[in-house]
């Protein structure tokens, strides 16, 4: 290969399937989800494939997050326990639903939720646990469920993912999607709620729909809610690219593979790997753990700065929730304190880039590592 590669784009180029769906939506003039009939196709098509009964389409996925806590009862007074290393709307959400977030430390391994660090957290006021899917495998769930806690499963990255052959979205007791750009399906933004459980589906329905009640009339609003409606036209093109979901997912899981394999040769330079039980991983992130140490003591930014210089652009990744303002003090995080300050990460359209051009991020950081260390 000579020079880097030109890494593919993300979302792919638009179909001809969803260019029909957009058109009919258009030409129809149901551009909403209550006058159109896409949105309510598409959720019943999705939730199927997650290994749940019902699903509700919202306006992006962190609202979805906090419709889910909404309808488990949490409000002003109650606390959720959420993972230090995750993105900060896990949070936010429970910060919009009145809750105060508290953030458990992750795994040395895995950089997933600790159970046990989560179990030294639970009091009076907990009122559910967020199971965050990192990266697109799927977080410990029945060591999480046995907390005696409603589990929310944040899969904003886990699209396809699964647990013991069971999929995200079936894994705890609500689980919520992201379709914003970067995410495995997208519409630009967009979220959506699944649940096996009919009472949750209702209420989050309600919820997100002003009030209103399934079997209600249009003026009928028993309770307060919002409107946080998907738009027909969201629905149809997303509904196209769940039928190339998983060819997706494969070629992403071959490049990460090649990655794996390429990083045996780079001392300092290795794959965060999924918990145990994963069987299916969306590689939504390969997550790297990076040893200063071998790479001539120079910290994470001149090593970020110096795989971009060789044509390489990864991402610093997350700082800890624990060192967020609003986010209430736990108890330590020093894992995932330490992960902001080690961990860097190869987003998922670079790992559907053929072999050899995965392969090139490992012989690229090779030379970064011999001239860090000359």
């Amino acid at each position: 290969m000579n020079g880097p590669p030109q890494w593919p784009s993300w979302p792919p180029p638009a179909t001809d399937e969803q260019r029909r769906a957009l058109l009919a939506v258009l030409d129809s003039g149901r551009w909403g989800a209550t006058s159109g009939t896409a949105t309510e196709e598409f959720a019943a098509a999705f939730a199927g494939h997650a290994g749940a009964a019902h699903g509700v389409c919202t306006v992006n996925g962190t609202v979805a997050l906090f419709l889910a806590l909404r309808a488990l009862g949490v409000g002003p007074g109650d606390e959720v326990i959420v993972p230090a290393y995750t993105f900060a709307a896990s949070a936010t959400a429970v910060a919009l639903a009145g809750a105060d977030p508290v953030v458990a430390d992750v795994t040395e391994d895995t950089l997933h939720l600790d159970p046990e660090a989560a179990r030294a957290l639970v009091g009076p006021r907990t009122k559910a646990v967020m199971a965050v899917h990192l990266a697109g495998a799927p977080a410990d769930t029945e060591a999480l469920r046995a907390l005696g806690l409603p589990v929310v499963e944040d899969a904003a990255q886990a699209h396809g993912a699964a647990r013991h052959g069971r999929p995200a979205g079936s894994l705890g007791d609500v689980a919520c999607f992201s379709f914003q750009s970067s995410k495995a399906m997208t519409a630009g933004e967009g979220g959506i709620v699944v649940t096996g459980d009919r009472v949750l589906y209702e209420r989050v329905w309600a919820l997100h729909n002003v009030g209103r009640s399934p079997e209600g009339g249009w003026y009928d609003h028993p309770e307060v809610g919002w409107n946080l409606r998907m738009t027909e036209f969201q629905a149809a093109l997303l509904h196209p690219q769940l039928g190339l979901l998983d060819g997706w997912l494969d070629r992403r899981a071959r490049g990460a593979a090649v990655l794996a394999e390429a990083l045996g040769g780079v001392p300092g330079l290795d794959l965060v790997p999924a918990p145990p039980g994963t069987t299916r991983h969306t590689w939504h992130l390969a997550m790297l753990r990076y040893d200063s140490g071998a790479f001539g003591g120079r910290p994470k930014e001149a090593f970020l700065a110096a795989m971009a210089a060789e044509g390489v652009p990864l991402d610093a990744g997350y700082r800890s929730l624990s060192r967020v303002p609003y986010v209430k003090p736990g108890a330590p995080c020093p894992v995932a304190e330490a992960a902001e300050e080690s961990v860097v990460w190869v987003r998922q359209p670079m790992l559907m880039a053929d072999g050899e051009a995965v392969a090139y991020i490992a012989r690229a950081a090779e030379v970064v590592r011999r001239r860090f260390r000359a």
